[in-house]
């Protein structure tokens, strides 16, 4: 009688072990004790207990600590052979990084998370440097502080800046070329359409030029060294509607056709002004889209405004 209870209680854990396992998968970002528990209310605390302990004891879940308190997720077998010989602090943190994806996590925040102290993480973000599991990346929003992620991840356009900056310094004069670049290009096409000759419409519709056909010529030129985006091109031609020197239009398009975007495209072309504008209407504040956001002190200043600066320099 005594070997067929213990084998039916083995046979309870393993149960309640891979109905746990199923739980992890259905909630990918890990569960709480309290989802077990609503799930297997007829489980009792210890069996419960001992089926996790398990788990962690096999490689099988990791344990995480967020501000709810503790999670159980499924392990991933490849971070498992990386962080092999790793102790449990170590694999937290690990994890932890892995989460924050490429736009990567400061150490503040690795601490808040883990409840380790600073200490500790400071030795374990070395370790894991040096294991080349990890890296420290410069962050454009603070520069002062770095934030860390996967060794192999590409950091996000939120961290590095994109194509617009380079070891954290704003390339003003990259931006300057290209915005040249852009507006030569939609001037010259707006020329073209007027020597043909044909009918006023005809001459404003075959003026316009999509973003693709923009970023096209500019990587035909080879004036940047690093790859641009078609995203990358429509900024540039933002700023040049905000100056004023190009209008944008938004058609139908067929999807699948290059540039369009949910059943849309957005097309330019270079304006010229009939008339100057009084002086009042050339003030920077009446174009400015982000407007009602400018404020003494703010991160947008009319103070720190390039544009302000460059009306008032008479």
């Amino acid at each position: 009688m005594t070997d067929v209870k213990v084998k039916k209680e083995s046979t309870d854990v393993v149960d309640i072990e891979n109905r746990i396992k199923e739980l992890c998968q259905q909630f990918p970002h890990g569960i709480t004790d309290q989802v077990i528990q609503n799930d297997m209310p007829h489980v009792e605390a210890q069996q419960r207990a001992m089926a996790i302990n398990r788990l962690l004891s096999l490689g099988q879940l990791d344990l995480l600590r967020n501000s709810n308190g503790l999670l159980y997720r499924l392990k991933d077998t490849q971070s498992a052979s990386k962080m092999k010989g790793s102790d449990n602090q170590e694999k937290l943190v690990y994890q932890i990084i892995e989460d924050a994806g490429d736009k990567g996590i400061w150490s503040r925040d690795i601490r808040y998370k883990s409840n380790l102290p600073l200490t500790e993480i400071n030795k374990i973000l070395k370790n894991l440097e040096s294991k080349k599991l990890i890296k420290a990346v410069k962050s454009v929003a603070a520069s002062k502080k770095k934030v860390y992620m996967l060794y192999n991840l590409q950091p996000d356009r939120s961290v590095t800046g994109g194509a617009w900056y380079s070891d954290q310094d704003f390339e003003s004069e990259f931006v300057e070329v290209l915005n040249q670049q852009c507006f030569k290009f939609l001037q010259s096409k707006a020329e073209a359409a007027r020597d043909s000759k044909q009918s006023p419409m005809v001459q404003r519709n075959s003026s316009f030029a999509t973003s693709h056909e923009v970023w096209k010529y500019i990587c035909e030129l080879g004036i940047s060294k690093v790859d641009l985006s078609m995203e990358d091109i429509e900024t540039i031609l933002n700023t040049l509607i905000y100056d004023g020197k190009v209008e944008m239009t938004i058609i139908a398009a067929k999807e699948g056709t290059v540039g369009c975007v949910d059943g849309q495209m957005k097309l330019y072309r270079g304006v010229n002004p009939i008339i100057q504008p009084t002086g009042l209407v050339k003030t920077p504040c009446g174009l400015c889209p982000v407007f009602d956001d400018c404020h003494e002190g703010g991160e947008i200043s009319p103070s720190t405004c390039v544009y302000m600066s460059e009306w008032l320099d008479f």
